[in-house]
């Protein structure tokens, strides 16, 4: 080594001590990867084990290369969480690095920031990699930003290839932030979760990359798995074990129905636990991840939402109610724990109903060509057209409508502009090839994450090996290798009350009160507010599709493979005692029923007529009778998105006379009867018809919600 390198070398030791104490010294891989970046100005992939110490490359390495003669400019991070972000300015103010960063939830900042940016007085940007494509920002920021940057950091960079288990459209733009950078600007891209596929294709998009890769394993973790018969077991083992998981946790749910019944089982049960999910306000996230942080809770209750970029060095244990869909998502949010501790605890709490979870995301992935086609052919190049505006000539709900266009975006096909997005003329290939090569890539992962359940063999090694870890081997710690720690016992007060729980039936149907955009331009004469009068009341379902309790067995009732028949005796029990909740709870219904409707069925006759018949016998309420559907059934079954049910189910019901008369002079509200409320649609535009002909109100019921 040189003496440059030396010097190099010894102030990078004095950065780490700055951030991480007096004791810690750099790793030989650190090192390697600091000088490429701050002597060399290489491309750098490191593809180490969570707690192996990534961030801390690219924090003393932004310190090296702003403590300069001629400092570099600020390094860009693009991360993909908020709770990442958040974790990252704090650690940057521990070695005196003024990092800053650009997201939905600091809009009001980012003309401050721009001008700091512009001053030269941020060391380290953070930004979402969504933020690449914000109009205003890739216009009026990204520009000169790219031409100053003095080193961009791909934080989990496997999310760059579409072969990674958490694959974002948004980081492809990468591509083009890096083909606008300086000659000789250093880039260091890293990931805890690459095998050798996802390795090869982040180096390749990189070009010319210095790839680190390092041993997976994580010597302080123990892995576990424990086969529960029921969600209801689960729920009581939880209950009646957190006290013998060492410090305060993680406890992941495959969905965000899961994700609420299990904090608030457990708070029923004396534990202090928070739900930390994707669709909470982002203050309600902050104040749950410093509860935990503080160890003010024993777990935070998460959905893959928290998988990324939350950093508790001294995390005792992650538990998952339900297996993720791929040993490499697993790998990746278990390495939560155990960072800063000798030992912690990482258990598997499978399910019989995770691989309906994993279908349903599973069908969320990039549509036919036909439906890109037709979005293709309807913008303009000179015309933008909103998402909404797109979503009544598409059958594709709104996640998956936006992920195609980011998709096409990336491809060059589309641009999104201020006003949504046009075409940009260039000419686009249906890959056919590579998404079923992905697909058959994602049905083998999950295929693998049967096996690790099943294993008897050392689950670490099996799980290093899934990440294509050369130097696996038996762990010795995990429940296979030393044997089981926990037993699968549960007490009865736990089970009888998890099984009480999960046993009650009642979720809320809000009402529908706007009309989908877009609407006139397919030919149906509704927009913007639903008019009071013929709006529904809020109503009631008996539970979620996704719900722990009653899901799998909804499913078996109005799942798309489910036979019809008559409601079933404990199925019809669960309404009644939703419906006596519904009058004497603390929401309850305005007026009491005055009369039953069924909404007619052409997949499940019987099972609506017979439910709507049951609610009438018991109520002793008039069956009025039921809204005929009219006309051919609407092809391809349920539509993907608002616009497109609205436009599918408009003119689809009919009145019948019979029973017009009889909702004439009604004294008291409808309740409206179906199977299963997707969109919501159907409840909205048949209680619209029910309320013109004549009910005074409407109040929706129906056995499940899906999602």
């Amino acid at each position: 080594m040189s003496q440059d390198r030396a010097v190099v070398r010894e102030r990078a030791e004095a950065v780490l001590r700055r951030l991480a104490g007096e004791h810690a010294r750099l790793r030989e891989d650190q090192w390697r990867a600091i000088e490429a970046l701050v002597v060399d100005r290489r491309r750098v992939l490191c593809v180490q084990r969570t707690g192996w110490g990534k961030s801390a490359v690219y924090f003393v390495a932004t310190a090296l290369l702003r403590d300069q003669t001629e400092p570099a400019g600020p390094t860009v991070i693009v991360s993909p969480l908020l709770a990442l972000m958040r974790n990252q300015v704090e650690s940057a103010a521990r070695a005196g690095i003024r990092a800053r960063t650009i997201n939905s939830a600091n809009l009001d900042e980012w003309d401050e920031i721009t001008a700091e940016i512009h001053a030269g007085a941020v060391d380290v940007l953070l930004i979402s990699p969504e933020r690449l494509n914000n109009p205003d920002f890739r216009d009026g920021v990204l520009p000169k930003l790219a031409a100053t940057t003095g080193l961009l950091v791909v934080d989990e960079a496997h999310c760059v290839s579409d072969w990674g288990h958490d694959f974002r459209p948004d980081y492809r733009r990468l591509r083009t932030f890096l083909g606008n950078l300086p000659e000789r600007t250093p880039v260091l891209a890293t990931t805890a979760t690459a095998n050798a596929r996802v390795t090869q294709d982040v180096a390749e998009q990189l070009g010319d990359a210095l790839v680190l890769r390092g041993t997976l394993d994580r010597e302080s973790l123990r892995l576990a798995v424990l086969d529960l018969p029921s969600p209801a077991h689960r729920l009581a083992w939880l209950a009646d074990h957190l006290d013998g998981l060492p410090g305060s946790g993680i406890i992941y749910t495959l969905t965000v129905a899961a994700a609420g019944e299990t904090a608030e089982f457990l708070r029923a049960r004396g534990w202090s636990v928070a739900a930390y999910t994707g669709q909470a306000e982002d203050a309600d996230r902050r104040a749950a991840e410093q509860d935990l942080l503080d160890n003010k809770i024993k777990a935070l209750v998460a959905t893959s939402a928290l998988g990324m970029g939350f950093d508790k060095p001294d995390l005792g244990f992650v538990v998952h109610l339900g297996a993720p869909p791929s040993p490499i998502a697993y790998y990746q949010q278990v390495g939560r724990a155990g960072r800063a501790v000798e030992h912690a605890e990482v258990l598997l709490l499978p399910g019989t109903e995770d691989a309906a979870i994993w279908r349903y995301f599973a069908s969320l992935a990039f549509p036919p060509e036909d439906q890109v086609r037709a979005v293709l052919a309807a913008l303009h190049p000179d015309r933008p057209i909103s998402t909404q505006a797109l979503e009544p000539i598409v059958d594709l709900r709104r996640a998956r409508l936006e992920l195609m266009l980011k998709v096409l975006d990336v491809d060059g096909a589309v641009r999104r502009v201020r006003g949504g997005w046009v075409a940009t003329g260039e000419r686009w290939v249906y890959d056919q090839a590579r998404l079923r090569r992905v697909a058959a890539a994602r049905t083998a992962e999950q295929q693998a994450m049967r096996e690790y359940a099943t294993t008897t063999g050392c689950r670490m090694r099996y799980l290093r090996e899934c990440l294509d870890d050369a130097g696996a081997t038996d762990c010795g710690r995990c429940d296979t290798c030393a044997g089981p720690l926990f037993t699968t016992e549960v007490s009865d007060t736990a089970l009888t009350a998890a099984q009480t729980f999960l046993g009650r039936p009642g979720v809320v149907v809000p009402p529908k009160k706007l009309w989908p955009t877009g609407l006139d331009a397919v030919g149906v004469p509704l927009k913007g507010r639903i008019p009071p009068a013929e709006q529904a009341l809020p109503g009631r379902a008996v539970g979620r599709l996704s719900d722990l309790g009653w899901g799998g067995r909804l499913r078996g009732l109005v799942g798309p493979d489910a036979p019809d028949g008559p409601v079933p005796d404990d199925v019809a029990a669960a309404v009644v005692e939703m419906l006596k909740a519904w009058a004497h709870g603390d929401d309850p219904w305005p007026r009491r029923p005055a009369g039953v409707v069924a909404v007619g069925s052409r997949a499940r006759p019987a099972l609506v007529g017979s439910l709507a018949e049951r609610i009438a016998a018991v109520g002793r309420l008039p069956l009025l009778g039921q809204v005929v559907p009219t006309g051919p059934s609407p092809a391809g079954g349920p539509r993907g998105n608002s616009a497109q049910r609205v436009r599918a189910l408009h003119d689809a019901f009919a009145v019948p006379a019979a029973l017009a008369d009889a909702l004439a002079g009604l004294g008291g509200p409808v309740l409206l009867v179906d199977d299963l409320v997707d969109s919501g649609w159907t409840m909205a535009l048949v209680a619209r018809l029910l309320r013109r002909a004549g009910a005074p109100e409407v109040l929706p019921l129906a056995l499940a919600v899906a999602g």
